[in-house]
């Protein structure tokens, strides 16, 4: 696919801003914060859903970063407040921490308000099953909106997952009205990506979204953007981008600015950028990038990958490609079951 082409299916996501995204099964929103509208974001459909999600997502590791609870749930508040919809998290994020306050921030009403995702590790029909059971409990619902496998990072990923029963314990999931859709996540290689997506296809088993890492720095090196993004496009498979700076380091070392890089990612297809903020100041720099968002034309996009060009070569600053430093299920067999 061309630029024009991306996009082109950047703007066929695009939906009119409306308030709150019907993540919740209650209608109303609440008391509390739950009452107040929502300001107007960007929003986009996520593939093949029926749901409609904010361009700009809040991640959830960020969340256990700040020393005091109370910190983390008035992140969450603002950027929900502020009109982002979409909310990522997993299981495993800090031991379960990120949930726990996510879920506090997500009384009073909140819960209706957004488009809840978390994600599992286990690999095993039996470590899913419990992920799944004890991430509703850590959030504090008595379902989300979409349960993703994380970290399919090694080529035997695909085969072991359906093989040992993950996707077994999220159909179950489904079917039991826990979870609503089902998705996979990686970090490491487009070439996994692709497996996992040929192994679902011979199985008969059909993803509702695939997260991934797109931004200024991999459109040059072993590129998501490139390989795997397309074929999404072409299945009509909600794209949920994540590392819009690459862990911070594109804006750390000057390689482009934080509008520039979450521009550049917001300018591709992808139903929703999860950006990383363990900060109010994070969260209101997102808003604001978010509502004053114009996709970038095609001489912003050459300038901005001509000048990262030279550090994205190697990618050495994509670290979660070319070191196992990010990899916490390398890290913590254990969690694979």
């Amino acid at each position: 696919m061309t630029r024009r082409d991306f996009l082109r299916a950047t703007l066929a996501l695009t939906v009119l801003p409306a308030v709150g995204c019907g993540g919740g099964r209650a209608g109303g929103g609440g008391g509390g914060g739950g009452s107040q509208p929502t300001p107007q974001l960007p929003l986009r459909r996520l593939g093949r859903t029926g749901a409609a999600v904010s361009a700009i997502g809040l991640g959830g590791y960020h969340l256990a970063v700040p020393a005091s609870k109370d910190e983390s749930i008035r992140i969450v508040r603002t950027a929900i407040d502020g009109g982002i919809t979409f909310l990522d998290n997993c299981w495993d994020y800090h031991d379960g921490e990120s949930e726990r306050r996510m879920g506090e921030a997500l009384r009073d009403g909140y819960r209706d308000r957004v488009f809840l995702m978390t994600k599992i590790d286990g690999r095993t029909r039996a470590a899913a099953s419990r992920q799944i059971d004890e991430s509703l409990q850590h959030l504090g619902v008595d379902h989300v909106d979409l349960m993703q496998l994380h970290e399919v990072i090694r080529p035997s990923d695909p085969q072991r997952a359906f093989d040992e029963g993950a996707f077994e314990a999220l159909d179950d999931a489904r079917r039991a009205g826990k979870i609503r859709f089902i998705g996979f996540t990686g970090h490491k290689s487009p070439g996994i990506h692709l497996a996992m997506l040929d192994e679902a296809a011979r199985r008969g088993f059909t993803f509702d979204t695939v997260q991934m890492p797109l931004n200024v720095l991999d459109a040059h090196y072993d590129s998501f953007e490139q390989r795997v993004l397309p074929r999404l496009v072409q299945e009509g498979i909600g794209v949920l981008s994540m590392k819009p700076m690459a862990d911070g380091r594109i804006v750390q070392r000057g390689l482009a600015t934080a509008e520039e890089s979450l521009r550049y990612a917001m300018s591709l297809p992808a139903s929703s950028v999860i950006t990383g903020c363990d900060s109010l100041d994070r969260v209101e720099q997102a808003l604001r990038i978010a509502r004053g968002f114009q996709p970038m034309s095609e001489a912003e996009v050459s300038a901005v990958l001509a000048k990262t060009a030279p550090a994205g070569a190697s990618g050495a600053d994509e670290r979660y490609k070319t070191s196992e430093s990010y990899d916490g299920t390398t890290q913590n067999p254990s969690w694979l079951g």
